[in-house]
C-alpha cells in the first residue's frame, strides 16, 4: 500500500491526551502502511525548484508537496480537537510527531519513574478468588506491556515466575506435575496457561458432575418423603 490509499479507511486510532505509548504504536503502523512514516521519522524538506525548471522537476516538486500535505493530514486528523490545536502551527509532520513525544511521553527520567511505579504496581498484584488464570495472566500481561511501551525490557520469564509464586493452592497439583516433567526456568507463558487452564476446565466438569449427579438424589429422597 502506498500514500495514494484512503487513510481514513484504516480508522487509526484518535489521541486524545490517553495512553500515548499505545497510541503512537499503532499509528506509526499506519503509517508504515501507508508508505509514509519514513517522512515522520526524518526531517522532510522540500528544495525550491530552479529557475526553468524541467517537467520532470515540476512534476517531482508536486509530489513532494503533495506528500507532505498527505503526512500532516494523517497526522492532524488522528488526534482530538483540544490536541490539534496545539500542533496545529507545527510545519512538519516530524515537528508535530516530536512535538506530541516531547508532551506525552517525557523525558528519560519520568519514563523511569513511571517504569518504576508499574514494576510495584506488578509485583503487588495477587490473584482474586474469583479469577480465572487468564483473567490473572491478562493483567499481569497489560501492566508488562506498558513497561515494554515505555523502553524498558520486560521478560515473559517474569510473568512465568509471578503466576508460580503467587499460584493459589488449587493449581498446587499441577505445579508438582509441572516440576516433575519440565524444568520451571525454561517454561514458556503459554506452556504455563495452558496446564494450569486445563486443570480450571477439570475442576468445573466435575463440579458440573457433581450437580447432576446431586439431582437424582434429591429427587429421590423427595420421593421417600412423600411415601412417608
Amino acid at each position: 500500500m502506498n500514500g495514494d490509499a484512503n487513510f481514513s479507511s484504516m480508522e487509526p486510532p484518535t489521541f486524545d491526551g490517553e495512553s500515548y505509548q499505545i497510541w503512537a504504536v499503532r499509528i506509526r503502523i499506519c503509517l508504515q502502511a501507508l508508505d509514509l512514516w519514513e517522512a515522520v521519522e526524518a526531517k522532510y524538506e522540500i528544495a525550491p525548484l530552479p529557475d526553468n525548471p524541467t517537467t520532470v522537476q515540476i512534476k517531482t516538486h508536486k509530489e513532494k508537496n503533495t506528500r507532505k500535505s498527505k503526512e500532516m493530514a494523517c497526522l492532524f486528523t488522528v488526534v482530538s480537537s483540544n490536541i490539534f490545536t496545539r500542533i496545529m502551527y507545527l510545519e512538519s509532520a516530524k515537528e508535530v510527531w516530536d512535538s506530541l513525544k516531547t508532551e506525552y511521553e517525557g523525558d528519560k527520567r519520568i519514563r523511569g519513574i513511571q517504569v518504576l511505579n508499574l514494576v510495584c504496581e506488578f509485583e503487588l498484584q495477587r490473584i482474586k478468588e474469583s479469577e480465572t488464570i487468564k483473567e490473572y495472566s491478562d493483567r499481569l500481561l497489560n501492566l508488562a506491556n506498558r513497561i515494554r511501551l515505555l523502553g524498558s525490557a520486560f521478560n515473559d520469564s517474569r510473568i512465568v515466575e509471578k503466576i508460580l509464586v503467587t499460584a493459589p493452592k488449587r493449581f498446587e497439583a499441577t505445579i508438582t506435575t509441572l516440576e516433575n516433567t519440565k524444568d520451571l526456568s525454561k517454561i514458556t507463558l503459554s506452556e504455563l496457561l495452558s496446564a494450569f487452564q486445563a486443570q480450571e476446565q477439570r475442576r468445573v466438569m466435575r463440579q458440573g458432575g457433581a450437580v447432576k449427579g446431586a439431582l437424582p438424589a434429591k429427587y429421590h429422597d423427595d420421593g421417600r418423603s412423600k411415601k412417608k
